[in-house]
């Protein structure tokens, strides 16, 4: 085995892991008992985590830099969590403030990655172009989820209650930190590779 499939059984360890820990504290109900800032503290951490991993860690930036750019892109379909948003909303149990706009945001990204992903011509300015306008929004759309639902959070903590209890508390636990991170890879890799956006560089 390669040293790049070893990273990848790596990364892909360590992720199911995290996702365990992530089910098991959702499952045990250890979000329900935090009160705004930490929800807000945990997911930044998280994410910072990840970004200096990026930064810092040779295996796994040389990973982050290699492997497809469209595994990275298809991430998001995870976005369609956006459907579960907007009916929710219409339970009265998420505000519209958070439910509308991002639940629509993230269907729009969800969808965006897969035509990206499917569609985008693999070479010249039309395909790094799409992939570069599809990323900018995507993290423009995930950067104003995360802002409105802190912000909603802080005025009144209950009216957030869906994001501290399972399925939605792996969102500040495990998936928005990858979301977030995987953009600033696209964004990486849009920004240094100059030949076929969609291979190793």
């Amino acid at each position: 085995m390669g040293g790049g499939s070893r990273t990848t059984v790596r990364v892909l360890v360590a992720t199911a892991i995290w996702l365990g820990l992530a089910i098991a504290a959702g499952g045990l109900g250890l979000l329900e008992g935090l009160r705004p800032p930490l929800p807000q503290a945990i997911l930044v951490a998280l994410t910072l985590a990840l970004l200096a991993g990026f930064r810092w860690s040779g295996p796994f930036r040389g990973w982050a830099l290699a492997v497809d750019i469209r595994a990275l892109v298809l991430i998001h379909v995870t976005r369609f969590v956006g459907i579960y948003f907007l009916a929710l909303h219409r339970r009265g149990e998420l505000p519209w403030a958070f439910a509308v706009p991002g639940g629509w945001g993230d269907i729009v990204v969800a969808t965006g990655a897969i035509l990206v992903a499917g569609l985008a011509p693999r070479r010249g300015r039309a395909g790094r172009a799409a992939y570069r306008a599809w990323n900018l929004i995507g993290l423009a759309d995930i950067l104003l989820v995360v802002a409105t639902a802190g912000r909603l959070g802080l005025a009144d903590p209950t009216s957030m209650r869906a994001l501290s209890v399972l399925p939605l508390s792996l969102l500040p636990t495990f998936l928005v930190p990858i979301i977030i991170a995987s953009h600033a890879a696209i964004a990486a890799r849009l920004g240094w590779s100059r030949g076929d956006v969609a291979s190793p560089l």
